[in-house]
């Protein structure tokens, strides 16, 4: 039988479940079982993709399509689980199924509440990732314990743990022990009452990861597992990680979690644990030999977790050259009025991410235009591809080009909504989403990276190239090194003069790993290296 862990968080959001429970599935694979990873978000939403960058982060896209949260971004980097739709629900989708059952009259006429029915709702979506052949399912909960909107789902998995029997059910808890610095003293009483909300609900935690800047003394930590009815080698301290959230695996490893999970659950056919490739990444990240400066133009560079998959695919990069990337971030509707010579004068390259809406689209085209006349490293994402079209368009003289995304009147609209999407009126989920083919042309960039002439990547967008502007920018110079396999849709763009000036419509980013990164984003920081280290040798 399947067996499941269940990752909760109390006193404050923002802890780090998704990161604990992607660190729990890196270690369980590493003892050579096979996980998957789910995530149940309690907001209304039927998917995060028509929320705010800012109310939310990223939206991270998989394979098949599926707008999710941001957590299950962290799931693939840190494990090689296999996810798709079933692995993020929300309540919106939740509650949406429940209601179209209720209206085929698949309840027979019963009154509809929300026990049963809505929790028998989310335990079928607990038992859809519990597939043949996986032998631990690692569910997170978002939001913390008392929170009014997420009591069906802490509900549903107390129900579910007496399903399928307690053997085979593992409570995760993770939660705060704050240090007071007036009282000069860590403080227990939050983790105790975060697990005293949890138990009146019916659910004993079994393992407590305490988040805590400073190291718990012993005695604090047999008072929390005393007072919290856990045993004291299922109280794990983590300390913030200040250099890396790389780093989470190992410390939950050193104070032996994989052990006492392996244990608590039967996992009788586990291998040794061995992290001695994560070891050897970190290493690498802490010593290294170069330093590198990314210009980056974005719209929501406020909110790191608006951009948190391209921030983590640019590490992954640096990595890979031995290199720490620096990343200076640029708000793009600033960047017009401080001017791109100024803002770009001290980077090795500049990276446009994705994004919607007109709102600071002539600051990144400023930008990218500065790129292209100096030789700096360029690499455009989504909306950056486009961006770079448009600004290309306008350099071979095709006055007031533009996307009809910002200027519907404009003479020339090189960028143009999608055919498919024509007459769409819904927002949600009705992008060009999912996993697309591309087929690269020899002697590009791009082909140079992948190694391959067919790649697949993750798009996430309603507007392409317009075909009718292809041979005219052709013809002064852009190349379209990638395109969809019968050859309708641009998918990747570069300068034929130009050291590294490649744009991709796909989002790149949703595909790299610590241990293995990006092609482009390699190359990329590649090129921006060689840039930093030739301008070195002509300083000296």
């Amino acid at each position: 039988m399947t067996k499941h862990i269940f990752v909760t968080g109390g006193v404050v959001s923002s802890l780090g479940k998704g990161l604990t429970s992607a660190s729990i599935g890196l270690l369980l694979e590493r003892r050579g079982f096979t996980v998957r990873l789910q995530k149940l978000d309690p907001y209304l939403n039927v998917d995060p993709g028509t929320m705010s960058p800012y109310q939310h982060g990223e939206v991270y896209v998989l394979d098949d399509g599926t707008e999710t949260d941001l957590d299950l971004g962290h799931y693939e980097r840190f494990t090689h689980a296999v996810l798709n739709k079933d692995c993020n629900y929300t309540t919106g989708k939740i509650y949406l199924s429940v209601i179209e059952k209720e209206r085929r009259g698949d309840y027979r006429g019963k009154t509809v509440q929300v026990i049963p029915h809505v929790t028998d709702e989310i335990k079928s979506c607990i038992r859809k990732v519990a597939a043949p052949g996986v032998d631990v399912v690692i569910t997170e909960i978002g939001g913390t314990v008392g929170d009014i909107e997420g009591m069906p789902y802490y509900e549903a998995i107390r129900q579910y743990a007496l399903d399928v029997g307690k053997n085979n059910c593992l409570f995760v808890h993770l939660t705060l022990v704050p240090y007071l610095k007036a009282a000069g003293e860590l403080k227990t009483k939050p983790t105790q009452r975060s697990v005293r909300d949890l138990r009146e609900i019916g659910i004993q935690p079994d393992v407590l990861i305490c988040r805590t800047e400073r190291e718990i003394p012993n005695d604090e930590c047999e008072k929390i597992a005393l007072f919290c009815n856990v045993e004291r080698n299922a109280v794990i301290e983590e300390k913030d990680k200040e250099f890396s959230i790389y780093e989470v695996p190992l410390s939950l490893a050193q104070n032996k979690l994989d052990e006492l999970i392996v244990e608590k659950l039967s996992l009788t056919q586990a291998k040794p644990l061995d992290m001695s490739d994560w070891r050897t990444m970190l290493d690498r990240m802490r010593a290294p030999a170069h330093e590198v400066t990314i210009g980056f133009v974005g719209k929501y560079v406020k909110h790191r977790d608006a951009y948190k998959s391209v921030y983590e695919s640019l590490d992954h990069a640096g990595i890979a050259h031995h290199a720490k990337v620096r990343v200076v971030r640029i708000e793009s509707d600033k960047l017009a009025d401080e001017g791109a010579p100024q803002a770009l004068a001290n980077v090795d390259g500049l990276l446009i991410p994705g994004g919607f809406d007109k709102r600071g689209i002539e600051g990144k085209i400023e930008a990218i235009k500065f790129a292209r006349e100096t030789g700096l490293p360029f690499f455009g994402i989504c909306l950056g591809l486009q961006c770079a079209t448009i600004e290309f368009a306008r350099h071979i003289g095709l006055e007031n080009a533009n996307s009809t995304e910002f200027d519907k009147a404009s003479p020339h609209p090189v960028v143009c909504l999608l055919e498919e999407q024509e007459g769409i009126t819904n927002l949600g989920g009705t992008q060009r989403l999912g996993a697309y083919p591309c087929h690269l042309k020899p002697n590009t960039k791009a082909r140079a990276a992948f190694g391959v002439d067919v790649i697949s990547e993750r798009h996430r967008h309603r507007y392409e190239v317009n075909n009718k502007y292809r041979e005219r920018l052709q013809a002064r110079g852009m190349l379209f090194s990638g395109t969809s396999p019968d050859g309708g849709l641009v998918e990747a763009i570069e300068l034929k003069d130009h050291p590294w000036f490649v744009g991709v419509q796909s989002h790149p980013e949703f595909q790299s790993k610590p241990t293995k990164p990006h092609p482009l984003f390699r190359d990329f920081i590649g090129a921006s290296l060689e840039r930093r280290l030739r301008k070195t040798v002509v300083t000296r």
